[in-house]
């Protein structure tokens, strides 16, 4: 892993980012793009996403190449190169056909395998900004002195601002919003997530066999089967070595466990689902393994959270707006995160160094937050609310709405359109700005 390229300056600030997934590597490396020094903590013995392939859009790309040209870079390199540049959608019900198509632009929304793209961004992080095995307990507010972490194994670690990056069932979300009575261990609603009543099956399907049931047309496209409570999508990655296959079932019932995403599953009741689907939805279950797990697809969106800030302490990407991934923009959401946030940050070294005691790191942290959550809350709790629009699309809620192919493309190209044609660089003006009225109020 390569070393910091210069020392931090003397006015540097203590950053701690928890958890290391997609929005918490991108911050890190957001940061030492800009010199700030930081420490990333990470429950897990080592960096790790769940889950199959990932897409990253237009806005997600030009996030990445503003927070660090080696984000880019990187992610370029692994993504699977597009075999056309549409994603297109099926009448997997009663047509098998090709119904609406949606141009990506060129090159755009490329997928990766989700542990490709994690393990390559990890390399650009020096090991002395790691720290692995830590599972935050609680956080101590010192004052000017700064903030402690308290880890559940003894540690500790003392910060100045501490961001969570920690995932759907995020600790420093709790912290941020605690229990709205104080004597109760009820948690905040908002606090944890909610089980949206979708499932999903995930699946790399090696590409020989998905040349066998489908044919290079299909297999080579990224193409999603619609259809009544169900919905299929599937796309080539590992440079067209594997098909990743997403296969999500609407469930009326609770989830049996709300405190683990997972539940074993079997292909057998993926098969019955699609019993009466057209053929090619059907042969992309039959690619599925027989014995695997189903995980259940959480949000925010029945209790959004009514702020991502907490004086010192944040939350950022599937901490603070967890979404599912039926318009593929969870991952895009926590880079653009971790740009406004290190866009902010790099504005608190500047003005306590130049402001001295005038100054405090206190204020200009909590101030720095403030923007982040200014620039970022009405955003990303849109595309919480669009996510679940569109997937009420794909599984025919309205079936007469979802099989009009010109009624369907108008709603969802612009649900895509909302996400995509966002103007990075003007979001990142904004919240430097906001930093700076801060200062004036």
């Amino acid at each position: 892993m390569p070393a910091a390229s210069n020392p931090p300056s003397s006015a540097a600030l203590r950053i701690a980012i928890i958890g290391g997934g997609i929005a918490g590597v991108n911050l890190a490396l957001g940061l030492q793009a800009r010199n700030l020094p930081f420490t990333l903590y990470e429950r897990a013995s080592g960096f790790r996403e769940i889950g199959a392939g990932i897409g990253f859009s237009p806005n997600s790309e030009r996030a990445m190449g503003i927070l660090n040209p080696d984000v880019l870079a990187t992610f370029k390199r692994v993504a699977n190169p597009n075999n056309e540049d549409y994603f297109r959608w099926a009448n997997g019900y009663e047509t098998d056909e090709i119904f609406f198509s949606l141009h990506l632009g060129k090159d755009g929304f490329q997928g990766a395998r989700r542990s490709d793209i994690l393990e390559e961004w990890a390399r650009l992080i020096p090991d002395d900004k790691v720290v692995f095995g830590r599972e935050v307990d609680h956080i101590d507010d010192n004052d000017d002195e700064g903030l402690t972490i308290k880890f559940k194994d003894g540690t500790t670690a003392d910060a100045d601002v501490v961001i969570g990056c920690d995932g759907i069932r995020s600790r420093i979300r709790q912290l941020v919003l605690p229990p709205k009575d104080p004597q109760s261990k009820v948690p905040n609603p908002a606090a944890i997530p909610h089980y949206s009543s979708k499932f999903c099956f995930r699946a790399l399907v090696p590409m020989d066999a998905a040349f066998s049931a489908l044919g290079p047309d299909r297999a080579l496209k990224r193409v999603m089967y619609n259809g009544p409570s169900a919905h299929i999508v599937s796309y080539p990655v590992g440079n067209n070595s594997v098909l990743n296959v997403l296969v999500v079932l609407s469930d009326p019932l609770p989830w049996p466990d709300a405190y683990k995403h997972t539940a074993r599953g079997s292909r057998s009741e993926a098969v019955a689902s699609f019993a009466d689907w057209q053929p090619s939805s059907r042969k992309i279950v039959d690619l599925l393994p027989e014995q695997m797990d189903k995980w259940a697809i959480f949000d925010m969106y029945e209790h959004p959270a009514p702020t991502y800030v907490r004086e010192r302490v944040c939350v950022a990407g599937d901490a603070a707006h967890a979404m599912g991934p039926h318009l593929g923009a969870g991952g895009g959401m926590g880079i653009e995160d971790a740009l406004a946030l290190s866009a902010v940050l790099e504005r608190v070294e500047e003005a306590v160094a130049r402001g001295g005691a005038a100054t405090s790191k206190k204020e200009a942290v909590e101030r720095a937050l403030r923007a982040y959550e200014e620039v970022r809350y009405e955003r990303t709790q849109k595309i919480v609310r669009l996510t679940r629009e569109a997937v009420d699309l794909m599984e025919w809620k309205d079936p007469e709405a979802s099989r009009d192919a010109d009624g369907f493309g108008s709603a969802i190209t612009e649900m895509f359109h909302y996400i995509w044609n966002y103007d990075v660089e003007a979001m990142v003006d904004e919240a430097v700005r906001s930093f700076d009225r801060g200062k004036a109020a």
